[in-house]
């Protein structure tokens, strides 16, 4: 992808599902695992609540491919902020700028990630992994020169790995875009600087 992944798009400013507050029964098992921030769970399990099955089997995923994948924390979040760059999810690309920083990136390579890749100099591990978040997103799937670079650096189960991780957080902030989740308190959005 050579355009900027920041083209100009509407999001919705408000929910529109509320995100749950008050959790009972299964809900509040559920709740007791989720990732929190200053206490609450995060709105996007608030809202993900909605549908408590759902929530759980998601949670079992996201849980995994955070907690226990193979991949490195650092290359995984740079997958994760650049598939929230191109789709514009705020939500996404905030809560994982926090994780981000705890894994290793820097500020000015999380912002970077919102530009085109030749505007930052990457090592050619990386921009493969830029490369494949932007060929899922332009065309749902890899290109035999990215497949070429990839396979260089993983095994076959970090490639199967590379491919889920990029597809549950396209998933994930197709969900974040279009049911409204807000940014939870003190978690960033898009850098200011572009």
């Amino acid at each position: 992808m050579t355009a900027e992944p920041f083209a100009e798009l509407v999001r919705p400013t408000e929910p529109r599902i509320e995100p749950l507050t008050e959790f009972d029964g299964e809900l509040a098992e559920i709740m007791a695992t989720a990732l929190t921030h200053d206490g609450q769970p995060l709105n996007i399990f608030g809202t993900l609540g909605k549908h408590p099955k759902l929530l759980k089997r998601f949670n079992l995923l996201g849980g995994f491919l955070l907690n226990k994948g193979m991949l490195p924390a650092r290359e995984r979040e740079l997958v994760i902020l650049r598939v929230g760059a191109n789709a514009r999810a705020e939500y996404e690309f905030g809560q994982h700028t926090v994780i981000g920083r705890d894994c290793g990136l820097t500020d000015d390579e999380i912002a970077a990630l919102t530009r085109a890749p030749d505007r930052h100099d990457w090592s050619a591990d990386d921009l493969a992994l830029i490369a494949l978040a932007d060929e899922l997103h332009a065309d749902d799937c890899v290109t035999d020169a990215t497949w070429s670079d990839l396979a260089r650096r993983w095994d076959d189960a970090q490639l199967v790995e590379l491919l889920v991780v990029a597809g549950f957080y396209r998933l994930v902030s197709g969900f974040l875009n279009s049911t409204g989740v807000q940014l939870d308190d003190g978690i960033p959005g898009f850098p200011t600087t572009q």
